[in-house]
């Protein structure tokens, strides 16, 4: 391969990244701005600066059971990288054009599988990486709904009986100090 076509494969992946960003941070900033904790600036800067320092505080594991445990790596080329980022990318602009929900991680992870399925067969799955990850894709959710309605009551409790003014006060303070913007 020349080092044309990996600085090619660079700038797609970059590519993703902006399509990436452009599908999921709208979706996981819509409802702050909606309600109006959040100004949009202060939203995007919210999202911005915790999308850059997640790896920093959560480690790689997800990116090493995608590049290690889920397809034999003698199947993949760069052919195949680019194959699979082309798919991720066609993916997020169809579901981003109808405004359908979807995971730009789960449309990378498709397109990265398709595409060493298509250059090798089925034989280059490796089931273990994959039952670990279809399992997470349902615990993930199901943990999120019960930690959210926990601390729905937690905050509940915690507010009950307070005038409206006293609960604002705190709400905006919190604001100031998570997100000053």
């Amino acid at each position: 391969m020349s080092l044309l076509f990996i600085i090619f494969i660079i700038a797609i992946a970059l590519l993703f990244d902006y399509t990436n960003g452009m599908h999921d941070a709208a979706n996981s900033i819509s409802t702050i701005v909606s309600t109006r904790v959040l100004s949009p600036r202060q939203a995007v800067v919210w999202a911005a600066v915790f999308n850059f320092v997640a790896f920093l505080i959560f480690s790689t594991t997800v990116a090493e059971t995608i590049g290690q445990g889920m397809i034999d790596i003698k199947a993949i080329t760069p052919t195949v990288v680019l194959a699979g980022l082309g798919g991720a990318i066609s993916w997020n602009l169809i579901t981003w054009h109808f405004g359908l929900p979807s995971s730009s991680s789960h449309a990378l992870i498709g397109g990265y599988a398709g595409a060493a399925i298509f250059k090798s067969g089925f034989g280059v799955i490796i089931a273990s990486g994959w039952y670990k990850t279809l399992v997470f894709i349902v615990l993930s959710p199901t943990i999120g709904l019960f930690l959210g309605f926990l601390l729905k009551i937690i905050t509940i409790w915690i507010i009950y009986k307070q005038r409206p003014a006293a609960v604002n006060k705190w709400s905006r303070i919190l604001t100031f100090f998570c997100c000053p913007l």
